[in-house]
């Protein structure tokens, strides 16, 4: 069996999917693409597929894992070629690695997200990043199956910034885009929250929704602040096992 990690997006219009409807949409992939898919035991058997942390509906992403198992061996970038014609424009697979290494979830500690908040003055935006950054505590509240539930989104954040609009992306109307550094911690702390919390310390209220997106996560590095690629240890297995193996070969008796 052979198990191969790969990572997607979800960009423009594909970001209102739900993971219900990525999940449908892969493995019909996969089948258009006579991928040799491992499958699960029983009585409804099931392409065996992992799903890592997935992005919430409504927000774009270039930065989604999930791991396949097959029963026979493929080239990645190949298989990653294949899967990609299959799947609809915005839902991209770019990246594809042979797992060498455990715990993909486990390297997924942190995200970092960005926040375009048309209509809102960047200066505004600022002072309102600095109220965040200095508070001890944010309380925020959500709705879950449970009821209302109110918790402290401030220790969650590593960092939260302003960015200027790009120069190639001029617009007449103000905007301000926020760069953040979350944790992922129970209760998850989701950029909607940090939103709330901005409304809370500050009262910043954009008049449209926000369009947020995931630019990556991974290990959360706490010297830096910055959050490293997981699929590197991978990368590396393979490579260091390429290398090996013509080293193995030439010490191989004649």
């Amino acid at each position: 069996m052979q198990r191969i990690r790969l990572r997607y997006t979800k960009r423009g219009r594909l970001r209102f999917t739900s993971h219900r409807d990525f999940q449908r949409a892969f493995e019909r992939a996969l089948r258009r693409a006579e991928v040799p898919m491992a499958y699960s035991a029983g009585f409804t058997p099931h392409p065996k597929v992992s799903y890592a942390n997935a992005a919430p509906t409504g927000t774009g992403s270039e930065a989604e894992y999930l791991e396949i198992a097959l029963t026979e061996a493929r080239d990645p970038e190949k298989l990653r070629l294949l899967l990609d014609e299959s799947l609809p424009a915005g839902l991209d697979i770019v990246d594809a690695v042979e797992a060498r290494t455990s715990g993909l979830a486990d390297r997924l500690t942190a995200s970092v997200w960005e926040l375009r908040l048309d209509g809102v003055d960047p200066a505004e935006a600022g002072r309102a990043v600095a109220a965040f950054s200095t508070a001890e505590a944010v309380e925020v509240q959500r709705t879950t199956k449970n009821g209302l539930r109110t918790f402290d989104a401030r220790p969650a954040v590593v960092q939260l910034e302003t960015h200027s609009e790009p120069a190639d992306r001029p617009t007449d109307q103000p905007c301000a885009i926020l760069r953040l550094v979350v944790r992922h911690v129970t209760p998850a702390v989701r950029p909607d929250d940090v939103l709330s919390g901005l409304r809370a310390v500050a009262d910043l209220a954009p008049p449209v929704p926000a369009a947020v997106t995931r630019l990556a996560q991974g290990l959360l590095d706490e010297e830096t602040g910055t959050v490293t690629d997981p699929l590197a240890p991978d990368r590396e297995a393979v490579e260091a096992h390429s290398t090996a193996e013509p080293t193995a070969a030439a010490k191989a008796p004649a």
